[in-house]
């Protein structure tokens, strides 16, 4: 009886090229690390101590900052406010761009290139340049009490999130669009035989097949909503209903800062993305190395 024998496998040589490239790749880590390290260790460190020390020194150990960070920063508020926020904008944006992408992916007609660039081009646009105008249409859209307490779309949870999706939803269906070009036609040439209508075709045929991808964006779509401050200040007028971006703004004094304390306040800010992406990391990565080999 023939035993097999494990086939030994060639290892890749060390080029010059090669090594240049693991050098940069751990330079590069080393480099964002750093400041990441650094704010984690500053948070558990007693001001009074680095003040008189330096931060190069070691002790001063403490969990204070972040029992502070989150009383002062009003962070249990300010967390359901973000979650208030992009839940709603993260779904309602793929949901939107999904449909979008499926209307341009699967159907060829006269105007399909145009409304892709329509979409896209909504991207291009820095959003300062539209602050007066968004604040001035959302000033003089009236709006049911049960809906605003304003009367407007101004200092309304629906009026920020409708910011975000209008933002977002472009780049998600440039994304989706062509993903689902890739797909195989002859699934839905199957599934036409069988009777399934077009929204069985988008939602239980389509959907299924763009979960990386829409993993991969919805990883992106958190982050980016999750982090936005800017049309927060814009477009909602009461302090109680700011995002959590805003706390660190509350650890921040006049005329003195803890930067310990403020370096706590960060690290809680950024947990739950890190969180986030650390649950949907196999998706991410595949959602964005999908299509990468074929020809």
């Amino acid at each position: 009886m023939s035993t097999a024998h494990p086939v030994a496998t060639e290892r890749r040589p060390w080029t010059k090229g090669r090594i240049a490239t693991h050098v940069f790749l751990a330079l590069m880590t080393f480099l964002w690390l750093v400041p990441l390290v650094y704010a984690v260790l500053a948070s558990l460190r007693d001001y009074q101590y680095t003040a008189k020390f330096g931060y190069l020194s070691f002790g001063g150990f403490t969990i204070d900052n972040y029992i502070t960070a989150w009383t002062e920063g009003d962070f249990a508020r300010k967390f359901l406010n973000s979650a208030i926020i992009t839940i709603p904008a993260v779904t309602l944006t793929l949901f939107f761009a999904s449909m979008v992408a499926f209307v341009l992916a699967r159907f060829n007609w006269k105007f399909n290139i145009v409304m892709l660039g329509a979409f896209t081009a909504g991207n291009l646009l820095p959003p300062q340049a539209l602050l007066i105008p968004v604040f001035k249409m959302f000033q003089n859209f009236e709006v049911p009490f049960w809906f605003s307490e304003s009367g407007t779309l101004l200092n309304s949870y629906w009026g920020l999130i409708a910011v975000n999706v209008g933002f977002q939803v472009g780049f998600c269906t440039f994304v989706l669009s062509n993903y689902m070009k890739a797909l195989p036609k002859e699934i839905y040439e199957s599934a036409m035989v069988d009777g399934a209508s077009i929204w069985q075709q988008y939602w239980k045929l389509t959907l299924p097949l763009c979960r990386p991808s829409l993993a991969a964006l919805a990883t992106l779509q958190i982050t980016w909503i999750y982090n936005e401050f800017f049309w927060a200040t814009v477009l909602l007028q009461n302090g109680d209903m700011f995002p959590i971006t805003s706390s660190l703004t509350n650890l921040s004094g006049a005329f003195f800062t803890d930067n310990n304390l403020v370096a706590a306040g960060a690290v809680m800010v950024a947990l739950p993305t890190v969180i986030i992406y650390f649950a949907l990391q196999k998706h991410f990565v595949s959602g964005l190395t999908l299509g990468a080999t074929k020809g």
